[in-house]
């Protein structure tokens, strides 16, 4: 087999290219191609304890506003 020879015999008949790939003015050019791997970096996210963190740090804020809210209840409910 030389290296000139296509051993897919159908990729010659693709409809809508130019000898060479290129693709003709007004014809949609055919779906890039999909990469399974990584792209050379790292995505370097949050450590793992940061969300639960940020959700500690919501729950204590609502209970000291709940807390401020039945304080008052009770201020106004005993006075």
């Amino acid at each position: 087999m030389t290296s000139s020879s296509n051993p897919d015999p159908l990729e010659d008949n693709i409809t809508g290219l130019e000898p060479g790939g290129g693709v003709p003015p007004g014809e949609t050019p055919p779906a890039e191609a999909q990469t399974n791997l990584t792209q050379g970096h790292d995505e370097g996210g949050p450590k793992p304890w940061v969300p639960w963190l940020w959700i500690g740090i919501i729950l204590l804020f609502a209970v000291a506003i709940a807390a401020m809210f039945l304080v008052y209840a009770g201020i106004l409910i005993f006075s």
